[in-house]
This record gives C-alpha cells, structure tokens and sequence, in this order.
C-alpha cells in the first residue's frame, strides 16, 4: 500500500467510526506530504465540515473540485459545500455531475432527493417537505438535548431522546445517546439494552459498537466485549482507538501479554498516542516488567510533553524517582494557566511523592494538599450519608436478624475477602495468600456490590441498601450467594480458594456470612494515622472521594472502625483481624495465623512472596514485589505538624488503642 492510499485508509476509518476530529488531523498532517492528493483533499472537506470549520474545508474542496473534475467524489463533496451553504440547485447539480462519473454510486441520488426536499422547505405548500422537516426536527432537537447535557442537566437531555424515539423508534443516534445517559447514571444494563438495539439496525456503525463494548466491559462481560470489539476492528481496522479498545477488554481479563500487543498495535497507528502509552506502559506494571513500564511513560513524555497523566503514572509507581530535569519540567507545566484541573492534580500529587522520597516532607505535604484541595472540588462525598448507612448497617444486622435469618447461604469454602481501607496493607496480605499453592490471586473484584445492588432492586424497586434486605425472602440468601460464585468463575482457574480484595466490602460483612457463611473474611488493618495519611497522599482514580480532606477521612475512619467493632460483636470470631505494623514485626508468625484461619497449610513461599511472580493491579504492586520493609510503620510523624485536624478527630481512637 502506497502511503497516500495508508493515509486515506487511516482516515476513512476513522470517518467510518464518527470521528471527525481524527479525520481532519489525519487528512491535514498528509496533505503535508501530499498537498494535491485528491482522497485526502476531500476526506479532510467532509471532516472540517462535520467540525463546522467551514472556510477550512471550503479551501480543501475548491482546490479538488478545480484541480480534479473529473473525479465524482470531488463533485459529491463540493455538492456537500454548496448544501451547506444554502446553494441547493448548485449543490444538485454537483451531485448529478458526480452521478455521470459515478453511476453506481446510490447515495448520490439520496443526497439530489434530500436536497430537493430541502429546497422545497422554502414552499411551505410542497408535499415532499414535510419528511424533511421531520429530520431537520430531530437534529435540532439533539443539537438542543447536547446543550442541556454541556449544562450539567442530563434529565432534560434524556426526556428529549425518549421524545424522539417515540416519534421515530429507529432514531439510532437518539438510541445511542440515550445509552450515554444510562451509562452516566451506571445503569450499565439498560444501556446494552439500548445498544444492542442500534447495532441491529445499524450493523455498520462503529461508534455504537464501541459503545456497546465498554458498557459490557463495564459489566464484566468480556466474551461478548471482545465480540463487539472483534466488530469494531473489522469496520476500523486502522483506527488507533478500536485497538485500545480491544486491549482495555484483554487487561480486564487478565490477558496481559494480549493486551500489551493491542497497544503495540495502536502506537503503530499513531505513533504519539497517549492512552496506548498509558495503558501498555500499566501493563508493564501488572506483570512487574518495571523497566518497561518507565521506558514506555517516558516514551509518553516525549512525544506529549504536556502530558500529565504520564508523570503521575510514574508517580505512582512508589518505588520511582524522578530525576531532577523531570522535576523540573513538572513544576514548569504546572505553572501553565491552559492547564486543566485534572492534570494539576496529577502534577501536584506526583511532585508531592517525589519530595516525600527526597525527605523533603514540608514540601511534600504542601503539594499534597494542593492535590487533594484541587480534587474534592470535583468529588461528590455526603459524611452525613456514610454515617446514616452505618447507622442503618448496625441496626439491620443485629444479632438477632444474623441468628434468624443464618443457614440459608450457600456452604461454598472457596472465597477469601480481604476487606479494610484504602492502604493498610490489604495487597500485601493477597500477595502472601496468592502466593499459597491451593490459593488464586484476582484483583479487587466490583462483583459483591454489583449483585448485592441488583438484589436490591429485585426486592424493592424503591429499596436501599442494607434496609430492603429485611425482606429478603429464605431463598435469597443462597440465590446472592450462587450469583457472586456464578460471576467470580471467570477470574479463577483450577485453585480451590480465590481471593476477593475489595476493601470496600467491609460494609458487607454481615450480609457475607448469611450468603457464604464460609467464607473466611480478613479485616486489614494499620495505625489510624498511617492509614488515613496513606489514602490522602494517594491519587485514585476513581472512587474514595472521603480521601481529600484531612477532617473527613478522619470521620471516616471513625465509622469503619465503629462497623468493624459491631461485626466482631455480633459475628465472633468470624473476621480475622491482621496489623499491618505486625505483619512487618514478625513476617512468619503473622503468616501462620493467616493460614491457620483460612485452614491452609504452611508453605514457604508464603513467606517468600516478594518472589511470587502475578499480575497485581493495584498501586501498591511494586511495594509487595520486595521483602518486608518498616520505612512505612509510622510514616505519618513525619507530618504531624500538618496533621493536626486529623489527629483531633481520630484521638479517641488514638487513646484507646494506639497509646504509646
């Protein structure tokens, strides 16, 4: 293949795919090579043109349509012009020309009947203009539906898509935009619903299998995300975005190297681009080729300089070190007034975790807490509400609904949950167990709230969760139970235990032992202040939004604390308490109580984990491939002089547990 007609593939895929934005840079970076090419002349007309950057794409057009007229489609695209322009007999006959050099090309003779039916609006006593009308309708309709949308108000939006399709069933754009809102709303089932639906009646439009692949990704569904995705990569094989697509679906599965070879697929489409560095570069990570993973965010770098996402990634590594070049390019960009809230986050975090490596702990708390200010801005927390569901958590599963309602769960021994908060010590206890013969290694799992959630909704529509769970019926347990051993299958291979380290699954404990109850269930737990600092100094991704602010971490911490102590009471020793500060003074006594729990036998390579070679998703995967290290016992003293609202709010705890 020459590489104009590369050129032209590229951006025909990407037009297929309904991306105008990577027509046009495509179209536009060839026509630096190739400034007369005809193809790409008129695929960058068609993109400018869906960007509404008319005179753009007026000089494009003019120039094929004088340079080439023979050429059909330099006519069709110049007819497309003319449209626009409210020039339609002009625009007509440009298409009836294209049709001369052109006669099999049937959408010409749609685009002469619409463009009469236009022309025809102008007489409002013409038959043929009301199904015109209709279409125009519509699209200003979406035009106006997007509008609410970019104003932070969805639900308008939604009611004009439903409104749509009511007049119009097949309305596939109004059917994938409805989607979008029920994927905002993480109603993941509904939008498959909807997208399964315009795929059947647009079978060839790669935006809504895209679409339809990351929702069912969403739901863990990964066969049928690959089927779409396998779609996808058919209508737009040389589009860099169907390939990441492709390796996001592979990571999820736990088909590492696969997706590592998807990335390696889209930068050889598009050489700079950032998410293939990005997620290949986390790929390198999960498997622990640390060396990789560096090359390839600095490749990142590189080529996208003002690329933030690349410096936190490195970031948080935690074993990296910047050199100071680098930190200096980080503290230059930050200094940039173009630059978005999330990349000065990013920024703020990764020079906050460098300085904490260099010793430089003032310094390192200041763009801590920049970071965290920054984020909680745009995180969406009610301290209120967590403390109402404790509430309700306390009040629902209390000792005599546990005795009522117990024996009805399925007697399954094959789960492990390791449950707690954020950083303290949760992935250290999975890679010890991981590393135990009879034991699987998964990541932290979204399983348990998503079939604990649907459960929810099948009892009572109006429900919420733990209080519609008084209803549940005798059945119900063992159905939940089976549900999440059902949906799990997928994650294990041949071990008879897994583990499931989610740590948010704590609220559940009372709900894991009326559905499994033998299940083994371990409380991972640290230092208050270790803990609470370790989650503020920690970027996530997603999730967690108590972490950014010092006084309601604190609060947090207060209600987990106070949940954990009334399943100890009323679920005796059933959760296994595990200290991280222990695990790190004695390592094999720490170990042998961990497997005399979960009833496993002594094996030496739980001792040895730092060699167990697994795919480890989380940000601590780099501490848990070297031996036990204390540097982090007692981490937080470094930073007492900025701590003290923290410190105010867990001081009962800190008396009461943690005396020195």
């Amino acid at each position: 293949m020459q590489p104009q007609e590369e050129i032209v593939a590229r951006a025909s895929d990407y037009m297929k795919a309904g991306d105008a934005a990577a027509t046009a840079r495509v179209c536009l970076e060839g026509l630096g090579k190739y400034p007369d090419d005809p193809n790409i002349l008129c695929l960058a007309g068609r993109a400018l043109i869906a960007l509404e950057r008319i005179e753009e794409a007026a000089v494009c057009i003019k120039k094929v349509y004088k340079g080439f007229p023979e050429f059909s489609l330099a006519n069709e695209t110049y007819g497309d012009l003319l449209l626009l322009r409210g020039d339609y007999e002009g625009a007509i006959n440009a298409y009836k020309d294209a049709v001369k050099l052109d006669p099999k090309r049937i959408v010409l003779s749609d685009k002469i009947d619409r463009t009469s039916s236009l022309a025809n609006v102008q007489n409002p006593g013409t038959r043929q203009a009301r199904p015109r009308r209709k279409e125009m309708a519509s699209a200003d309709r979406i035009s106006e539906a997007a509008e609410f949308e970019r104003n932070g108000e969805p639900n308008k939006a939604e009611d004009i898509y439903r409104d749509i399709l009511k007049q119009d069933p097949d309305h596939v754009e109004a059917i994938r935009l409805l989607a979008a809102v029920a994927v905002k709303h993480k109603k993941f089932r509904e939008a498959e619903v909807f997208l399964q639906r315009a795929v059947s009646l647009t079978p060839d439009y790669a935006r809504v299998w895209m679409d339809l692949s990351n929702v069912q990704r969403e739901l863990d569904e990964y066969g049928a995300a690959m089927m779409s995705t396998e779609r996808l990569l058919e209508l737009t094989p040389r589009v860099a975005e169907s390939h990441i697509a492709m390796a996001a679906i592979q990571a999820k599965a736990g088909l590492d190297q696969e997706s590592i070879q998807s990335y390696q697929k889209a930068l050889k489409i598009t050489p700079s681009h950032p998410a293939a560095f990005s997620g290949m570069a986390h790929q390198f990570k999960t498997i622990g080729r640390n060396e990789d993973a560096i090359a390839t965010h600095r490749q990142n770098i590189a080529a996208n300089p003002g690329n933030a996402d690349a410096y936190w990634n490195l970031a948080n590594m935690k074993t990296f070190r910047f050199e100071d070049g680098e930190v200096s390019a980080m503290k230059t960009l930050l200094e940039r007034d173009d630059l978005d809230d999330l990349s000065r986050v990013q920024l703020c975090n990764s020079l906050g975790l460098e300085f904490e490596g260099r010793k430089n702990y003032d310094q390192a708390f200041e763009y801590f807490q920049r970071c965290c200010e920054l984020r909680r801005e745009s995180e969406n927390y009610d301290p209120v509400n967590t403390e109402t569901t404790t509430d309700s958590l306390v009040e629902t599963f209390n000792q005599e609904f546990i005795a009522k309602k117990q024996g009805n769960g399925v007697s399954d021994v094959s789960p492990i949950f390791v449950i707690g908060l954020p950083r303290s010590g949760s992935t250290l206890i999975e890679q010890i167990l991981a590393s135990h013969s009879q034991v699987e290694g998964t990541h932290e799992l979204s399983d348990l709230p998503l079939v604990v959630r649907t459960a929810a909704q099948n009892i009572s529509r109006r429900g919420r969760f733990p209080e519609v769970f008084k209803d549940l019926g005798v059945q119900g347990w063992s159905r939940i139970g089976n549900q999440y051993l059902e949906r799990t299958q997928k994650y294990r291979t041949d071990a008879n235990r897994f583990i499931d380290k989610n740590p948010n699954n704590f609220i559940y404990v009372g709900l894991l032992h009326l559905i499994l109850p033998n299940a083994k269930i371990i409380n991972a737990r640290r230092h208050p202040m270790d803990s609470c600092f370790g989650s503020y100094k920690q970027l996530f991704a997603s999730g967690q939004p108590f972490s950014y602010d010092l006084e309601e971490l604190g609060e947090y911490y207060i209600q987990y604390q106070r949940l954990m102590d009334h399943w100890h009471a009323v679920l005796p020793g059933e959760v296994l308490d595990v200290d991280y500060e222990d695990v790190v003074a004695d390592l094999e006594s720490q170990v042998s109580r961990l497997l005399d729990y979960c009833e496993l036998p002594m094996e030496d390579a739980c001792l040895n984990f730092h060699e167990t070679e697994r795919a480890i998703k989380t940000a601590s995967s780099e501490q848990v491939r070297q031996p036990i290290y204390s540097s982090s016992v007692d981490l937080w003293r470094h930073y007492e002089a900025h701590l003290g609202e923290l410190i105010e709010v867990l001081q009962p705890l800190l008396d009461e547990r943690y005396e020195d």
